[in-house]
């Protein structure tokens, strides 16, 4: 099979069927094999009973859907555990994505031997105040956070070998960094495209501050995991020794110069510089601790699913 495409969709009856229809005309007339995967994450409208319909009169319409809303990357992670095309795309469910580019996007990936190819779209028909401007922030930040250079990691039309969903683990809200994922597992052939943005149609954007604010939160921890991720004790443990040695040091420091040159008759404990030292050793034995135990988790952590399966249409059985 030559193509697999992703869509994680919440709420999104009305477009399902013109998108469809859109992905089909474009596939067919390049002439490409292809499956379309729908992953329902807990919609409360009549998205899964349209997706029904889809598979029924396409066999390469297939289904997912969870017993009620994870999350994007969840959806994304379900798709990838599934997908059979050699290249993988994912896209939105809401036509902001344009099927047309999913050709042009599919042979450069090849011609290039890329691993990942970003959609990249330049011009927008956002809120350029509650939008725009938020995710260019965001993205100038992960840039610089992550050293891996697109203008557009937001972009849901992305392009992805077959080996590199399959080797990767999108967890939490990580889907806006797929591209870091892949790079952290030594997929660094990373390049983007322009592609079009088209206005939305049908429905309410998912987007808000919320979203804002955790995807600068995910981009701190993703940053911290892939430094310290498989050895937590080289953090905390770090800092946890040194904050012990400074208290021990600050309150040894204390006992020798109240027995030997101030001896005033002032208890140690009535000077303010022993509480600090002992408030610094006892952070200091709790990251040390901290360290440890994350070795420990580390050392018993199995993959498991962030989700769970209602109903499938037409998928293979997860390996």
């Amino acid at each position: 099979m030559d193509i697999t495409i992703i869509i994680p969709l919440l709420n999104e009856e009305e477009s399902l069927p013109e998108l469809h229809a859109w992905i089909v005309r474009v596939l067919e007339k390049a002439k490409l094999s292809f499956e379309v995967i729908f992953v329902d994450d807990g919609s409360t409208d009549a998205s899964w009973t349209t997706i029904e319909t889809l598979a029924k009169k396409h066999p390469s319409t297939k289904g997912i859907r969870f017993a009620r809303n994870f999350g994007k990357s969840q959806a994304l992670h379900a798709g990838f555990a599934r997908a059979q095309g050699e290249v993988v795309f994912t896209m939105d469910a809401d036509l902001q994505d344009s099927p047309d580019e999913l050709p042009a996007m599919y042979q450069r990936l090849l011609e290039e031997k890329l691993d990942i190819l970003s959609g990249w779209k330049k011009k927008r028909y956002d809120s350029v105040l509650f939008k725009n401007l938020p995710s260019k922030l965001f993205n100038w930040a992960a840039r610089r956070t992550s050293g891996i250079y697109l203008h557009d990691f937001n972009c849901g039309l992305k392009a992805y070998r077959k080996e590199v969903v399959k080797n990767i683990e999108v967890f939490g809200e990580m889907h806006r960094y797929i591209p870091v994922l892949a790079a952290h597992e030594g997929f660094t052939r990373i390049e983007e495209q322009v592609v079009q943005h088209q206005a939305r149609k049908y429905g309410q954007t998912k987007f808000g501050l919320n979203r804002f604010i955790n995807g600068f939160l995910d981009l701190i921890t993703l940053s911290f995991l892939h430094k310290f991720g498989k050895r937590p004790m080289h953090f905390f443990g770090l800092w946890g020794s040194l904050m012990f040695f400074i208290g021990f040091v600050a309150a040894a420091y204390l006992g020798i110069d109240k027995l030997y040159f101030t001896p005033d008759g002032r208890l140690i404990a009535q000077r303010p510089e022993f509480y600090i030292a002992l408030t610094t050793m006892i952070l200091g034995c709790q990251f040390f601790v901290a360290g440890f135990l994350g070795e420990l988790l580390l050392g018993q952590q199995k993959n498991t699913k962030r989700y769970s399966i209602a109903e499938t249409l037409n998928t293979a059985d997860e390996h």
